[in-house]
């Protein structure tokens, strides 16, 4: 997934940071992922036996991560996918809302493949009792569906006309993990009041950074996931979502410093690009007023999208790192 803010290329650098300050043993450690987007921060340190605690606002998010953190060992997998990839097409929510071919006036994804995802869908739901493979299931379709999103990059917008990817006929693949045997735990909060109710040894905080939206970026996904009724508003079709406060000016430095004020963590480390809302200095400031800070970076190319592909603009992602008294 061409995922914003994705830290797929930094985890080296945020493994090595992390063990300098923590230790390299964290088999014993709880390990927070607040903002836990597709989940590839929370997979890989459970791959170092933390314990993890993830969260994130969206709903497709936490589909994702209850998948990769809470799947386990699954004996049945592959002919499960074979059983629903062989489901007839049917038109449904995705079709009608999203496809150019029902009239709607969007072409997020080709008529073939709406109508693929909503026989898939559908399919999916009769595993809802079953919660592991359910998850399971749901997550791969999300990953699979995106593969052929007509979009540039995220779904703020569609393309006018049909990209070759999103010709390619969608078929359902299982989701890519690796199973852990620890007792994580997940959840779907705000993370400024899930804070309070929740401890452990490293808080890993990747907040939004600018004025994207995750909820109006990525809402096909949460469509998806939800596969409910509601009215798709404007030209894309978005549905409902919650504003974030770290994406606007006024309000990012306060939710971050309740954050960092709040946490029952030992050691805090926060992702945070250097064209954010809140310059360095300001976030340097205010951590230092909770315990013994530092701060490391590193050059990391901007997030692309489908149509600037060519950019190789590079900037700055720091991670700062508080030992909290």
């Amino acid at each position: 997934m061409n995922y914003i803010g994705s830290k797929a290329k930094l985890l080296p650098f945020i493994h090595a940071t992390i063990e300098a300050f923590v230790g390299q043993d964290l088999s014993s450690k709880v390990f927070c992922d607040l903002f836990a987007g597709s989940g590839i921060v929370g997979h890989s340190f459970a791959q170092k036996r933390c314990t993890i605690l993830s969260n994130d606002l969206e709903y497709y998010s936490y589909v994702l991560n209850h998948a990769l953190l809470l799947t386990g060992e699954l004996d049945d997998a592959s002919n499960i996918i074979t059983l629903l990839n062989e489901l007839p097409l049917k038109e449904g929510l995705m079709y009608h809302y999203y496809c150019h071919g029902s009239g709607s006036g969007r072409n997020y994804f080709s008529d073939e493949n709406g109508k693929k995802i909503d026989a898939l869908r559908q399919g999916i739901e009769t595993y809802k009792k079953d919660e592991k493979r359910y998850f399971f299931l749901l997550a791969s379709l999300l990953l699979s569906a995106d593969k052929v999103a007509n979009t540039a990059s995220v779904y703020s917008a569609f393309l006018k006309h049909l990209k070759p990817l999103a010709h390619v006929p969608l078929s359902l693949e299982p989701l890519d993990y690796q199973p852990t045997y620890k007792s994580h735990q997940i959840f779907c909060e705000d993370a400024n009041v899930l804070i309070s109710k929740i401890k452990g040894d490293i808080l890993y905080l990747d907040p939004p950074y600018n004025r994207r939206q995750y909820g109006a970026n990525y809402h096909i996904l949460n469509t998806i996931a939800h596969y409910d009724q509601f009215d798709p508003k404007g030209k894309t079709g978005v549905r409902s979502y919650e504003s974030s406060s770290f994406c606007k000016p006024i309000t990012a430095l306060h939710a971050l410093e309740k954050l960092i004020q709040e946490a029952q963590f030992s050691y805090i480390f926060l992702s945070y690009n250097d064209e954010g809302l809140i310059v360095c200095e300001e976030i340097a400031s205010m951590m230092k007023k909770y315990g013994k800070y530092n701060n490391v970076k590193i050059p990391h190319q901007r997030f692309k999208s489908y149509q600037n592909r060519l950019s190789k603009r590079l900037n700055y992602e720091h991670l700062h790192i508080l030992e909290k008294i």
